[in-house]
């Protein structure tokens, strides 16, 4: 019989090969988990996992928020809050060179705190910005890679789907791990828009200015923005303050989304079933994801891959800050191949017993430390590195998700174009995860003091 560690490592060598060759991740989790336990343990062993496996894991009421917003999301891009944040945004903003860019990264930021979803941030948000900005004359690299870069923002901003479930698998609080994505957040909405000042500054040519609206456009397009702030504020004001948790917030956002759309005709019947159907068919695919990821974990842990990796790293002598680093640069090679979620369901189980193990062990406190922080705040800091780096798994070849989107919406503008749009923000994003982990304080201030 293969030493169990050589199991793993051709086990997870298969799976990756897999990937590559475009198989669904949840079924390359599955058939790979499956197989690697038959070959130790046998096949009643898998057998006797599945009679509960998919109950135990699905029961979780932390997962129960997810296809809530989910849900919440595909109401919105039906609704026509994505119209309102757009023009409300381009009011404000389309007037400077570069403008109309900048709304659209203010759109994305706006939408993807209700929605959760980056791709249909991307996609909603596209159809959208996309033929003012070529009214106006913008570059298509310049156009298009903003919009797919600002669909990125939708895994980071609460709600987010991935940031859920990363909090369940390391039994992180949602709301915290929401709270110390705010200042994160807000800082990538800054630097998309720097971005954008810097583009226009060398290439004045690709983003020239929009039209000032007048002053009754203005006022108008201003008073379209308040629902948003309204649904936004309720949310996650009310599961920030205590008065709900995340699930409950989930389900009035639900309500408030519904009576938008409801008031302003903008939802039909036809709208209400398709984002039923979309619910039921993405909710799905997240949980065959989370059962092949349990089933992968519970067959690494029997041969100990984690606990041999977390062995292995914390005796080679490389300082705890390096090790980081090395695993933030594997979560950027990874994303060339997987969606984010599948990423994190995969990695994180392997990457946070490393941590923890260099960090002094599971109930380390105090700045004498690895990290020079608990296990706690080790948890929250490296939950938020870890999403701003897959996202850039969705702007990245060759499977970047968000350049698909945008290209197959702009067809006069050729992949590589947008490809090379998006270049300035993926440096832009390099830049936002040095200075987080230079200044940690950044990601754990708010939930210390909330």
């Amino acid at each position: 019989m293969l030493d169990p560690i050589t199991l793993g490592l051709i086990s997870l060598a298969i799976l990756i090969l897999l990937i590559a060759l475009r198989m669904p991740i949840a079924y390359s989790m599955i058939l790979v988990g499956g197989v690697g336990t038959v070959i130790m343990n046998g096949p009643f062993t898998v057998l006797n996992q599945l009679k509960t496996l998919a109950f135990g894991s699905f029961s979780n009421y932390g997962l129960s928020v997810v296809p809530m917003f989910v849900l919440m999301g595909a109401i919105a891009s039906r609704s026509g809050l994505s119209k309102a944040l757009f023009r409300g945004a381009n009011a404000w903003l389309g007037w400077a060179p570069g403008g109309t860019a900048m709304a659209a990264i203010a759109g994305c930021a706006g939408f993807g705190a209700v929605s959760g979803s980056s791709l249909a941030t991307a996609s909603t948000m596209g159809r959208i910005a996309l033929p003012e900005l070529k009214r106006f004359n913008y570059s298509g690299a310049l156009a298009t890679g903003s919009l797919a870069a600002g669909g990125v923002l939708g895994i980071l901003i609460p709600p987010s789907v991935v940031l859920i479930i990363y909090a369940v698998i390391v039994e992180a609080n949602i709301v915290t791990m929401f709270m110390a994505a705010m200042i994160p957040g807000f800082l990538a909405v800054l630097f998309f828009m720097l971005t954008i000042l810097i583009y226009v500054m060398i290439k004045s040519e690709a983003g020239p200015k929009g039209g000032a609206a007048d002053r009754a456009e203005f006022i108008a397009a201003t008073i379209g923005l308040l629902p948003v702030f309204l649904i936004f504020g309720i949310v996650l004001g009310g599961i920030y303050l205590g008065f709900y948790n995340p699930t409950p917030g989930a389900a009035i956002g639900v309500f408030l989304v519904a009576i938008y759309g409801l008031a302003m005709r903008s939802l039909t019947w036809e709208g209400t079933i398709g984002s039923l159907k979309e619910t039921a068919g993405t909710t799905g695919m997240i949980y065959l994801i989370l059962l092949g990821a349990e089933l992968m974990k519970i067959f690494m842990s029997r041969i100990r891959m984690p606990q041999a990796t977390a062995e292995w790293i914390s005796t080679s002598g490389l300082e705890p800050m390096t090790v980081l680093i090395l695993l933030l640069v594997a979560l950027i090679l990874l994303g060339c191949l997987m969606d984010s979620l599948s990423m994190i369901l995969l990695v994180i189980p392997f990457f946070w017993p490393v941590l923890v193990e260099l960090n002094g062990g599971l109930y380390a406190f105090g700045p004498d430390t690895g990290f020079g922080m608990s296990t706690e705040d080790l948890k929250v800091w490296f939950g938020i590195l870890a999403l701003i780096v897959v996202e850039l798994g969705l702007i990245t070849p060759p499977v970047g998700m968000n350049v698909f989107v945008i290209s197959a919406l702009a067809r006069d503008t050729p992949m590589m174009d947008t490809f090379k749009g998006v270049l300035p923000f993926f440096g832009a994003e390099l830049v936002r995860v040095v200075v987080l982990i230079m200044f940690p304080v950044l990601t754990l201030w708010l939930p210390s003091v909330m």
